[in-house]
């Protein structure tokens, strides 16, 4: 399913206008991508956890010339699935 497909689900599920649906998505998007850029974390309760982990620096390797690269720090959105989404994937 890409963004379209849970544009066009939420606006027949919703009976609302594929336009508002959109809105509705976009706003929901934007909001837990704000929420996790201030380092919060967004609990969806019986679906899951949006957070943010810090990743520390790495040595790697480039598989073409074999030669060592610095791979530096990074923060990396995690998501955790919540029991409920769990069990409905399971049945």
């Amino acid at each position: 399913m890409n963004k379209a497909d849970l544009v066009a689900e939420v606006a027949k599920d919703s009976e609302i206008s594929k336009e508002s649906a959109e809105k509705a998505v976009d706003a929901t998007f934007k909001t837990i991508e704000m929420a996790l850029k201030n380092g919060d974390t967004v609990r969806i309760v019986g679906f899951g956890n949006f957070q943010v982990a810090d990743r520390k620096a790495s040595t790697g390797r480039n598989p073409r010339t074999g030669e060592t690269v610095q791979i530096p720090a990074s923060r990396v959105p995690k998501f955790r699935a919540g029991k409920a989404l769990k069990e409905a994937c399971n049945s």
